[in-house]
């Protein structure tokens, strides 16, 4: 079963290695853990539902607090301390459009605010109610969850918006093909969720992020049924499918996905090359993929995260052999690793790792071939576990994602990595004073284009006295970087969307122009504003109160 309070399967864990203790004591401190709340006392603060009677509509009190928050820093905090703060007033599992369109209908006549719900990933409260007099309804997509045509001449696959990804790749696999989307929220998110919130997965360098494998579907708005045709190209005016990616569910409901499918790869492995320094490991990056040479994925840690890797992968004999073999070859302080992936066929495989050979060798690249990178392929979509083990610990993990041009890369991931190591030291006392071990931020670029790379940080640091200063502390560290981003030329989100925690930032990257242009659309297919009321832009008629509430986790 789903975790009620946390990341993934019940049945599921990822242990931390006997070195990990020893590892985060040095780099963050010693941590004292909060104690989690029990879902039986947090059953008890669920009010009343303020839904009338509905088939469709489920306000049983545990089925709303399994869709009450994401999987955001906020949200671990409130299911972990038992303070949701708020609930939907009843959630609805339609199975067609049908059911769909009687929903909506329902909603408006009932003035219901209504709040689409994938896998319940989101870590920028996309899913999460808020204060409001009107009734909120969570709709679930989990039962529209079926691959329902496949159309192997056009190589076009028709889903359900609810299906999660290992289903999606289940269901074409078993004919031969794949859809090659892999984010590392594989595992719980769906097809319909990475379309609204412009998803990219691990091997978009092959298969491209969701803009380019989403071909079309359908629409339930609160005016009418959207239908999107899938033609392969179209110079006919603007692309409604450009205007649905990243809408977040406030124009309507996406429940049927139509994607460009491709027949399984003949080969594909993964594989990991190490270099002296993060200047020549990012060189290398740069030219491999500005030379077109055919990766499916490259990822690059910097060294303060490949020191992480190394420390916290386990085999501690095996990581002794291979920090000792790249010292002979003078790479040991301060050396950055780069996993990659080669999909395709045999030659194309083959003739690609020679290309990248002779690219990364130029920059001192030491290959070690393909054991760790095949490792990291098998782990990949159970690393969201990893926060579970360090909570466990008493440490608390977050991530920071965003994009920028080649020539800022280096100047905005070292103001976003500066920041997070000292703002919580400012006006606070001696003992977190900048250089105490109270904070380890380390980043990697997780997905490579010809002008820039996506940019990913992850910071650890130790839980605070009590929940209320371990969520003042995050908010402290998100929005001063949040800040930090968007006034130093990255985007808000690269892969995570805006929802309610980066909506205060958007204005400042599409201006103001842009808004009014996402509320005009908003007010075309949603003219009584129900729909994920406060995600991607403030909704025009929310007042100063209920806007500072949907915002209170990010900006305290």
């Amino acid at each position: 079963m789903k975790r009620w309070n946390g990341w993934g399967d019940e049945a599921n864990k990822l242990d931390l290695p006997s070195t990990a203790d020893a590892f985060l004591l040095a780099k963050v401190g010693t941590t004292t853990p909060l104690v989690d709340a029990q879902l039986r006392d947090v059953i008890k603060q669920v009010p009343e539902s303020r839904l009338p009677n509905h088939r469709l509509i489920n306000r049983d009190p545990e089925t709303r607090i399994r869709h009450a928050r994401g999987q955001s820093l906020p949200d671990w905090l409130a299911m972990r301390s038992g303070d949701f703060e708020y609930f939907p007033d009843g959630v609805s599992f339609p199975e067609n459009n049908d059911d769909l369109t009687e929903l909506l209908s329902f909603c408006q006549e009932q003035h219901i605010l209504v709040i689409p719900y994938g896998g319940g990933t989101s870590v920028a409260g996309h899913i999460n109610p808020f204060a409001s007099q009107q009734a909120i309804l969570t709709v679930d997509m989990g039962r529209m969850n079926r691959l329902i045509a496949l159309d192997t001449e056009s190589q076009i696959a028709t889903f359900g918006a609810g299906t999660p990804g290992p289903q999606v790749e289940a269901q074409l696999r078993a004919q031969g093909y794949t859809l090659g989307h892999f984010p590392q929220s594989f595992e719980l998110s769906t097809i319909g969720g990475w379309v609204v919130t412009r998803s990219s997965g691990q091997q978009s360098l092959r298969y491209g992020r969701i803009e380019e494998l989403f071909a079309g579907g359908e629409v339930i708005t609160p005016v009418g049924h959207l239908d999107i045709p899938t033609f392969p190209a179209s110079a006919a005016g603007p692309d409604i499918k450009a205007l649905l990616m990243g809408s977040e569910g406030r124009i309507g409901i996406l429940s049927t996905v139509k994607v460009r499918v491709r027949k399984l790869a003949e080969q594909e492995n993964f594989y990991v090359t190490f270099f002296p320094s993060w200047q020549q490991a990012k060189e290398a990056a740069k030219n491999l993929v500005q030379s077109d040479i055919q990766l499916s994925m490259l990822r690059l840690s910097n060294a303060i995260e490949t020191e992480t890797q190394l420390a916290l992968a386990g085999h501690e004999k095996q990581i002794a052999l291979l920090e000792k073999a790249l010292a002979l070859f003078g790479t040991k302080d301060g050396k950055c690793m780069m996993t990659f992936g080669l999909t395709g066929t045999k030659f194309q495989c083959r003739n690609a790792l020679k290309q990248l050979k002779k690219i990364t060798k130029a920059h001192q690249g030491l290959y070690t071939g393909s054991f760790m990178g095949n490792k990291w392929a098998e782990k990949r979509f159970t690393m969201p576990y990893f926060r579970e083990a360090l909570w466990q610990k008493g440490y608390v993990v977050d991530t920071l994602e965003t994009a920028t041009d080649w020539h800022n890369v280096d100047n905005l991931l070292a103001k976003i990595e500066t920041n997070l190591r000292t703002v919580l030291a400012q006006n606070s006392s001696t003992d977190n004073a900048i250089g105490s071990p109270q904070l380890h931020v380390f980043t990697h670029l997780s997905h490579f284009y010809q002008q820039g790379s996506s940019i990913y940080t992850t910071y650890i640091f130790k839980a605070g006295e009590n929940y209320e200063q371990t969520l003042a502390q995050w908010a402290k560290l998100k929005h001063s970087t949040s800040e930090i981003i968007v006034n130093n030329q990255g985007t808000i989100s690269h892969q995570h969307g805006v929802g309610k925690d980066h909506q205060p930032y958007l204005t400042t990257e599409k201006g103001t122009l842009t808004i009014q242009a996402i509320q005009s659309l908003c007010d075309t297919f949603d003219p009584q504003q129900i729909m994920n009321p406060h995600c991607l832009i403030a909704s025009p008629d929310a007042s100063e109160s209920e806007l500072e509430q949907a915002q209170a986790q990010v900006i305290s």
